[in-house]
């Protein structure tokens, strides 16, 4: 069966770019490149990925769209730009004759204003994205689930991807609150999510498949089989067990879908979302 990973990282590492690193996370303070992860698509037989960024500079678009010319697995790249720049369109168009870029994401979740997304030019720059064919990963916690209602109703034409099922407190239990807000965002029909990034939010050092399988249902039952995707988070998942980990957390859940649930779930989907060239 084919199998995408619709979201990895891949940096060279610098404590004062990768800040968010803090001393929990000692296993990520290096870099991270192609070849480090490259060992383990092989051994899960995962035919590519699509790299997303982690650096909000324009460098990091350069970044990854020379890695992915070198490395023919990563199939698409989810850049960034500053969608409040006053030549946003320019940067758009630009980026729009770079076939490797897939789409873009922000960093809602740093944000100070929690309702960041709401601003007038960042919602007019989300505007221009369907219009050159860009996908959007929204980077939330379930906080800013209200918040990413009104900012996806606002953009009916636009595909919107949830990042890591926007991160719910699996670590302490707490799905109530959550479960109702992701609900509601799955109502918009454009809006699709990715299950990825669940270990990290779990017990790092004590999660068992059990654990996941409240949040799983919640997703597969809101946002339906043929809108979600697979994602590992790596390298950010080593922090928790790393990629067998994830896979041993999803295969549980996956392998009571049917054939055909299972091929959306692992590349047809992310396949289609992001317009990958297989």
């Amino acid at each position: 069966m084919l199998k995408i990973d619709s979201h990895q990282h891949f940096w060279v590492y610098e404590q004062q770019r990768h800040g968010w690193i803090i001393d929990s996370m000692q296993v990520l303070r290096r870099d991270h490149l192609p070849a480090d992860v490259e060992p383990y698509l092989q051994q899960y037989g995962i035919s590519g990925c699509v790299a997303v960024q982690a650096d909000q500079t324009p460098a990091e678009n350069d970044f990854l769209i020379n890695l992915a010319k070198e490395n023919s697995f990563i199939k698409g790249v989810v850049g960034w730009v500053n969608f409040t720049a006053d030549d946003i369109k320019d940067q758009l168009a630009c980026h729009s004759t770079l076939p490797l870029i897939k789409g873009f994401r922000h960093i809602l979740q740093s944000e100070p204003d929690e309702r960041y997304m709401l601003n007038e030019k960042f919602m007019k720059g989300i505007a221009l994205l369907d219009k050159y064919g860009f996908s959007y990963d929204i980077l939330v916690f379930p906080r800013h689930l209200k918040t990413a209602r009104q900012f996806v109703s606002a953009h009916p034409d636009q595909r919107f991807v949830i990042d890591h099922i926007a991160k719910p407190d699996i670590k302490a239990k707490i799905i109530n609150g959550w479960k109702e807000d992701i609900q509601a965002l799955a109502t918009f029909k454009n809006v699709h999510c990715k299950v990825s990034g669940m270990v990290t939010e779990a017990d790092w050092h004590n999660h068992r498949p059990v654990d996941f399988k409240p949040y799983l249902e919640v997703i597969f039952n809101a946002f339906g089989a043929d809108r979600v995707m697979f994602g590992s988070d790596w390298p950010v998942c080593n922090v928790a067990g790393g990629y067998s980990a994830v896979l041993t957390v999803i295969n549980g859940y996956i392998n009571t879908l049917t054939a055909n649930e299972q091929e959306l779930f692992w590349a047809k989907n992310a396949i289609d979302f992001y317009r990958l060239k297989i």
